[in-house]
């Protein structure tokens, strides 16, 4: 059977392709105050606190970081700082990507054009796109958009940005919380998940599993 060649690859952003160390960021400012059990637990809420951040109206991105740490400082008994919320914000155009991105996204983006669908902003994400080592032919941030992933507008915005419909595209990511769900619900059929190891699998989502980009080129027989 021939692999199916979509019109475009769309991808998320961090997470799958960037190194998104929200809990190193989260260790280094407040490794020294929590032993290890109550540094994973504040990291497990900080992660959950930025997803519920991001369900409601669009604001900026620094908010969403801001009232997530806030708010995950309150649980665990840490003192909350502006100045913390905003060295983590101002970390994320420095991460780079995963070591297996690179070499796996120049294989394909020879063939196939290459995609972003990202919760960003504007002046962030390009640092980090400039850092995969491969071409893209269109970046979408959700300051764009005006929503966040896992909301349904951004996928539609991109939808009509590239003038196809989810039956032209393959969508990967390594999070089904915040793309893959979605895009089930949107009717992309072609999917892949990255296992990072950060979600299980779900395979009621209908997807193809790679464990890096490293096996991208594969799913389309290249």
């Amino acid at each position: 059977m021939t692999p199916f060649r979509p019109k475009y690859i769309t991808f998320d952003c961090y997470g799958t392709l960037t190194n998104f160390d929200m809990a190193g960021a989260a260790r280094r400012i407040y490794g020294d105050m929590l032993d290890e059990p109550k540094m994973a637990t504040f990291i497990k809420n900080f992660a959950a606190y930025r997803l519920d951040e991001v369900l409601g109206a669009w604001k900026p991105y620094a908010e969403v970081v801001h009232n997530a740490l806030e708010r995950t400082c309150k649980r665990n008994g840490v003192v909350f700082r502006d100045e913390d919320a905003l060295q983590i914000y101002n970390e994320v155009p420095t991460w780079g990507p995963h070591p297996d991105v690179p070499a796996g996204l120049a294989k394909v983006a020879k063939d196939i054009p290459l995609v972003i669908l990202s919760n960003a902003m504007n002046c962030q994400i390009m640092s980090n796109v400039e850092k995969l080592g491969a071409p893209f032919y269109k970046v979408i941030t959700a300051e764009q958009t005006g929503s966040y992933k896992p909301q349904m507008n951004g996928f539609e915005y991109m939808f009509d940005a590239l003038g196809c419909g989810p039956e032209d595209i393959t969508h990967v990511s390594s999070s089904f919380r915040y793309d893959l769900m979605t895009a089930y619900d949107l009717g992309i059929k072609s999917k892949v998940w990255v296992n990072r190891k950060h979600e299980p699998a779900n395979p009621f989502y209908e997807y193809t599993e790679i464990t890096d980009i490293g096996g991208l080129p594969g799913v389309f027989g290249l």
